[in-house]
């Protein structure tokens, strides 16, 4: 094992608070000069949007305006949304009033069959095919169902 040292090297000293407040100082000078620099860059432009204000100010109206008008026709709850939304009540209004006229149809029916021999008798011989001793019933086959033609010939 080599333990030579080929070269020392420097050692680096740490700067005092003295020394940051020293160059702080000594650059001070410099940049309030870019400062001033910068602020005469941005002097004409300060002063044109201060003459452009009202015009600056009546566009970002302008665009709040057009901005809340398409969100209130189109938005999550806009009117589009709101007139479907009323459309779809307005159909289950009606879809609601049709089912309770056929509930209170069927409420009807089932009294009308509790209370009427008659109907009872009917509802039998219609739904159950029965008969009274010495009847004959006579069943018709239900309608055949059109037949597609296979090919599309036929239908010419």
């Amino acid at each position: 094992m080599d333990f030579r040292v080929d070269r020392i090297r420097k050692i680096r000293k740490l700067p005092t608070p003295e020394d940051g407040l020293r160059a702080l100082v000594d650059r001070a000078p410099d940049a309030e000069a870019a400062l001033d620099r910068f602020g005469e860059r941005l002097r004409p432009m300060g002063e044109t949007l201060y003459r452009l204000r009202r015009r600056i100010a009546t566009a970002g109206v302008g665009v709040l305006t057009v901005w809340l008008f398409l969100h209130v026709v189109f938005g999550a709850n806009g009117m589009v949304v709101y007139k479907q939304k009323r459309d779809e009540a307005e159909f289950l209004r009606k879809e609601v009033h049709s089912l309770q006229q056929e509930n209170e149809s069927y409420t009807q029916q089932i009294q009308h069959l509790k209370s009427d021999p008659q109907a009872i008798e009917k509802e039998a011989r219609e739904q159950l095919h029965y008969a009274r001793p010495g009847e004959v019933v006579y069943v018709a086959p239900p309608p055949a169902a059109a037949s597609q033609p296979r090919t599309n010939s036929a239908k010419k």
